[in-house]
Formats: structure tokens, sequence, C-alpha cells
């Protein structure tokens, strides 16, 4: 099995969760997609870790599934056909100060529909669940793709949110290309401090 090539951006994700997450460790990803992600997680929570995974497109949760079972890992993992915003709905309540890893890629669905995209109306919410679900020392990872109609507008409204968390609450980090012309995305990764 070949192995997938990552972009620089998202081989920095997986770093960054892979220092904060050990085996036993609770997870979610608030855009499941086709699930590389959320494998990923539950690859490095073990089998005595959960992920819970949101996506609004049947379709993708269903090429997720398949992923997750070719990988051994699907019986870890807790699919929510459902918005991110939903987040504190379908998560456990005991989950809430628990989570050491939140990771979010927002924009499309890639090899999918353009036109289901995330938004900041739904976007916002979930981020501030997220950060809530966080335990301290945990970390959230957000891609923000800006290439796409309505893509700058979420990343505006997401880097304004992102700098009004206290910097009791997390540190942020924002990571970018500096010398790319064609909407290169960036990232923001939070480390929850309390």
């Amino acid at each position: 099995m070949s192995q997938m090539v990552l972009s620089p951006l998202l081989a920095y994700v997986r770093e960054v969760l892979t220092r904060v997450l050990q085996p036993g460790d609770r997870a979610v990803d608030g855009t499941v997609g086709n699930g590389h992600d959320t494998q990923f997680l539950a690859t490095v929570v073990g089998p005595t870790g959960q992920v819970v995974g949101f996506d609004v497109q049947a379709a993708a949760l269903a090429s997720a599934q398949e992923r997750l079972a070719a990988a051994g890992v699907a019986e870890r993992c807790t699919l929510v056909l459902a918005s991110h915003a939903e987040m504190q709905v379908h998560v456990p309540a005991d989950w809430r100060g628990t989570v050491r890893a939140v990771t979010f890629n927002l924009g499309y669905l890639p090899g999918g529909d353009k036109a289901v995209v995330t938004t900041a109306q739904s976007t916002l919410p979930a981020l501030q669940a997220a950060l809530d679900l966080l335990a301290p020392g945990g970390v959230m990872t957000v891609a923000l793709y800006v290439g796409h109609p309505g893509g700058a507008a979420e990343a505006d409204a997401v880097l304004q949110w992102a700098q009004s968390v206290p910097q009791e609450t997390a540190h942020v980090l924002q990571y970018r290309f500096l010398n790319q012309i064609n909407h290169p995305p960036m990232l923001l990764a939070f480390e929850k401090r309390r």
C-alpha cells in the first residue's frame, strides 16, 4: 500500500497532534471528509482510545468508514452525520475538559461537491465547543483554505475569533506560507492552558 504524501501544512498538523496524543486518549475530528485525519487520530489513540468525527455529507462518512475499517480502527471511532456546530450535542458530556486533540480542515471535501463548504456560521460555534472540550495541555488544529468562494471570509472570521481567545485560556500559533501567491492555506494551533 502506498503512503499518502502530506503537504508541509498537514505534516505539521500531524506532528503537533502526535506530541499530545497518547494511547487511550480522546480526540475529535471536526471535518471528517474521506477520513484521513480520523484514521490518523484513531491510530495514535490506539485500541483503548476514542475518536468522534463530524461531517454533513453521508457519502464522505461512508468513504471514511471504509477507510477506518480497512485500517482496523473503526471500532474506536464514532462518525456523526451532523455539522461540527452541533459538537456539544453529539460529544458525550463527560468528555468536556478531557479531549487531548481536535482537528479541523475547513473548506470543501477534496474530490467532492465544491458547493458544500464550511462557513463561519457553523465553524465559529464548533471552534468554541472544541476549545471547551479540550483538556489542559490539549491541542486544536484548524487548517484554513481560502481559495474557494467564501473561504477568505471564513478565514477572516476564524482569525478574529482566535485573536479574541484570552491568552490565559489558550496559546494560539499561526503557521502559514509567506511566498505562495495562489491562495495558500494557513494553520492555527491552539494549546489549551486552563
